[in-house]
């Protein structure tokens, strides 16, 4: 990667110190009309200075989602990216009910949208998920050839969490963990969560997207101090996988824990240098 301190925003000013000059079209924040599987998500949509068409980046948050990293999306905003923050159907007030595969489906269904939104530029949408969303992110990244990036921060590999669960008490590790994070969904149970996960089979295994990311841009981020989602069960191996079949791979681990507590600004200066300006000459 280059130099971080080359990080500029569209008036050449710093988008983690300064806020961006007036302009006679301000940023603003919208809801987007969103729908998925016949429920509507709530969302959020930062919008920067300018009529557009601008460059999007669709924040997966995770599960549950306590955490939608607004602090990331106004840097992103302030750099001059759109940056749109939705809720998966089942969560945090949207309709529906809650399930892995309802959560990929959502972001697909998000893509679309954009894509179809004249306030966005299509060819330009990128993903930056955390934990769950990284898996989200990175998902959608390889069943989607038009898309233009994907950022996994500490993310989450179904594949490894599947081979726990069938070691001796893995599974009530998991239903146990799983089964506290629940108040914000709805229409699902933690043992149904596991079950899910486990009928997917080697599917939802990070490191068996390799062959569908060859020459994809892909920024992985790690987190060295993290119980969740260790580096060296859930990053190292995906790296590693990603890298022997070409995927044009950034990686990197940070020394914090899962939810990057001291590690906020680096990791945002970390995605937006991989991301590189909004505006390409």
């Amino acid at each position: 990667m280059e130099p971080i301190s080359t990080i500029e925003g569209p008036g050449g000013d710093d988008p983690f110190v300064s806020d961006p000059p007036a302009h006679p079209w301000p940023p603003t924040s919208v809801e987007l009309p969103l729908v998925s599987g016949g429920h509507r998500l709530l969302n959020s949509a930062l919008l920067p200075a300018g009529t557009g068409p601008h460059p999007v980046v669709l924040l997966l948050h995770g599960f549950p989602g306590h955490d939608t990293w607004q602090d990331l999306a106004q840097v992103l905003r302030r750099a001059g990216y759109a940056a749109v923050t939705p809720h998966y159907r089942g969560s945090w007030g949207s309709p529906g009910s809650w399930s892995w595969a309802a959560a990929l489906d959502d972001a697909r269904a998000v893509v679309t949208a954009l894509r179809d939104d004249a306030r966005f530029d299509g060819g330009r949408i990128s993903l930056v998920g955390h934990s769950f969303g990284g898996f989200v992110a990175l998902q959608t990244l390889a069943a989607d050839p038009t898309l233009d990036a994907a950022v996994s921060i500490a993310g989450f590999d179904f594949g490894r969490a599947r081979r726990e669960v069938g070691e001796p008490g893995g599974r009530a590790r998991y239903e146990q963990a799983w089964g506290g994070l629940l108040a914000p969904l709805r229409g699902t149970t933690a043992r149904a969560l596991v079950d899910e996960m486990m009928s997917q089979g080697e599917r939802w295994s990070l490191p068996a997207l390799a062959p569908h990311l060859t020459g994809r841009r892909v920024l992985l981020v790690g987190t060295g101090r993290d119980q969740v989602t260790p580096a060296a069960h859930h990053h190292a191996p995906v790296a590693e996988a990603f890298r022997r079949h070409g995927v044009a791979l950034s990686a990197t681990v940070l020394d914090t824990d899962h939810a990057l507590a001291d590690s906020r600004v680096r990791a945002a200066r970390e995605v937006l240098q991989f991301l590189g300006p909004a505006r390409r000459s």
